[in-house]
Order: structure tokens, then sequence, then C-alpha cells
């Protein structure tokens, strides 16, 4: 392990995923320590940390991957408070998933847009 991909990566994750992000490597620590550590290093450490694209228009990115996945509604739900807490707005979210019935399907669509009503809701609900 690498201490400086995986410091500069643990800042990374805390500041965009939160307590979030830090659930996932927990729920890791148990089972696959190591996957948890590359985790944390080659996403956050190397990627997101990152110069030419700001954090609100990774996230964008990432939402949109998850979403057209189709098949990552945990990882998705992560990204998309993760989204929230860089700055983007819940109207820029929708739209994303939206554009995702385009190009991934209305499935894929409106399983994302289940998956924000979820994460919107709960962040009501904590605030």
């Amino acid at each position: 392990m690498d201490s400086n991909r995986y410091l500069r990566g643990w800042e990374k994750l805390k500041e965009i995923d939160g307590e979030q992000g830090e659930k996932v490597v927990a729920a890791l620590s148990g089972i696959a320590p190591d996957f948890a550590d590359y985790l944390i290093e080659f996403p956050f450490g190397d990627i997101y940390s990152r110069p030419g694209l700001e954090l609100k228009a990774r996230e964008l990115a990432v939402v949109a991957a998850l979403t057209a996945l189709g098949n990552a509604a945990p990882q998705l739900k992560v990204h998309l408070h993760g989204a929230l807490n860089v700055g983007c707005s819940r109207q820029e979210i929708v739209e994303v998933l939206m554009q995702m019935a385009v190009y991934a399907g209305f499935p894929a669509a409106l399983n994302g847009l289940f998956a924000a009503r979820e994460v919107f809701e709960a962040r009501d609900a904590a605030a």
C-alpha cells in the first residue's frame, strides 16, 4: 500500500462520500480489507484527486454510469449522497437520471430516480 495514495484517497473519500463512503470501507474490513485499500487508493487517491474536472462533474458522471449499469443501486445511493455533498442540486441529479432513459433505457432511469427519491427522503428526514 502506498501511504500517500491511501491518505490522499481517504481524504477525498471523506470529502465526497462522507459517512456513506466510510460505511462502505468499514463493511469491507471483515471480508476484504485489501479491496477496501484498493478502493481508497485508486478511485479516490488517483482518479478523483486529478486536476481537470471538478468534483460536481465527476459525481454526475458516476451517477450516470451507475444508473446506466442498472445493477448497482447500493453504490448509486452512495454516489447520490456524494453528488449532493459536493454541491450538485437535486434538479441536476434528476436531469442526469432522466437523460439515462435515452442511453440506458427507461428501466435504468426509473431505478435511478427511485434511488434518488430514497436518498432525498433520507436526507430530508435527517435534516
